[in-house]
């Protein structure tokens, strides 16, 4: 018990990222190709993630951490180079609104120097490398710490944002929950919304 402890409170000194030391924390690059005054499009080339799939508990908070725990054990070399990665941010937790059973995926931002070809991981942590293609997200930015009591107030107002915009049949599968800060800083946090519209736009992902 008192060892599950020492690892739940280093995980919540250390979840996300660790940024106290001053370095500069590698994110996605993107470029913004629409802006309103509560949500933006941004287009995403290529992005590379390790993913951990979290299924049977329908708390945001719980499976962020869940699945957390996983990647911050292959990030610290449980792989196979026993390579240990930067942090990086965000770290997002992707709810999928479809499926019977609760599933949420949480994905660590692989770095440039690691995106193409990173170690394996250990196959008790059941994490995954993914690659994400050229996608268009529909971003809305809000403050404070992500939390169950708050993220479908902030999704539900970026589907009333978009609702101009996407068809009335259109059918949305998921969102993601983008957590940018240690859990250590409280003030000037920054989350996101993002919703993947690559499907409702024109060729190239063109302005609404």
């Amino acid at each position: 018990m008192k060892g599950k402890v020492l690892i739940n409170f280093a995980l919540t000194i250390c979840f996300f990222f660790c940024c106290s030391s001053g370095r500069v924390i590698e994110s996605p690059h993107y470029k913004v190709i629409h802006v309103e005054s509560d949500f933006e499009i941004r287009q995403y080339k290529q992005i590379s993630w390790m993913s951990a799939l979290v299924q049977g508990t329908a708390s945001f908070e719980k499976s962020t951490e869940q699945g957390f725990h996983r990647l911050y054990q292959y990030m610290h070399g449980a792989n196979s180079n026993s390579y240990h990665f930067l942090f990086t941010s965000p770290v997002t937790t992707t709810i999928m609104t479809l499926t019977r059973e609760p599933e949420r995926l949480v994905r660590y931002y692989l770095p440039i120097m690691n995106a193409e070809n990173p170690p394996l991981p250990n196959s008790e942590l059941n994490v995954h490398f993914e690659k994400w293609r050229n996608n268009c997200l529909a971003v809305r930015r809000f403050p404070g710490f992500a939390k169950d009591d708050n993220i479908n107030k902030e999704i539900d107002a970026l589907k009333s944002s978009l609702s101009k915009y996407l068809p009335e049949s259109a059918a949305v599968s998921e969102y993601t929950i983008a957590q940018y800060n240690s859990s250590r800083r409280l003030l000037g946090r920054l989350n996101e919304v993002w919703l993947d519209v690559s499907g409702f736009t024109t060729e190239g992902c063109q302005p609404l």
